[in-house]
């Protein structure tokens, strides 16, 4: 007797709400909206994630995206800041209080700019994969 070998299902259960395509998702949400729709806006405040979609009932609050928009942000601040810093020290050789009026609060305004954007394309990539904290996931 062939022994029988358990096979997952393929299949997963389809959301009820519309699923666009990953880059679409991405770029509602970095524009602030719903990333299944695109109807109704993503944040109740500055930061905070709607619970659910208005419009088309997405659990836009399940998408927790905690920790990856800091890393991104300081990720690309970085990649801003850093090469203007070397430019303007090589052009003019400032002295370092004017170097340091200029870029602590273009850093602070650049991350600040970014955060909010940075947030609502990582709640529509997660959102598109499907990577939402359900009753199973809590500890």
């Amino acid at each position: 007797m062939n022994p029988t070998r358990w096979q997952p299902p393929r299949t997963a259960a389809a959301n009820s709400w519309p699923h666009p395509p990953v880059l679409t998702a991405i770029g509602r949400g970095l524009l602030g909206f719903c990333p299944a729709c695109g109807k109704t806006r993503l944040f109740n405040g500055f930061l905070r994630v709607k619970a659910a979609c208005a419009n088309c009932g997405a659990p836009l609050g399940l998408a927790r995206a905690d920790d990856a928009p800091p890393y991104f942000v300081i990720l690309i601040t970085g990649h801003i800041i850093v090469p203007l810093l070397f430019l303007v020290d090589r052009m003019n050789e400032p002295p370092v209080w004017l170097m340091s009026a200029i870029f602590v609060p273009l850093t602070f305004f650049v991350a600040l700019g970014l955060l909010r954007p940075v947030k609502g394309g990582t709640v529509g990539l997660m959102l598109n994969l499907n990577m939402l904290k359900t009753d199973i996931d809590a500890p």
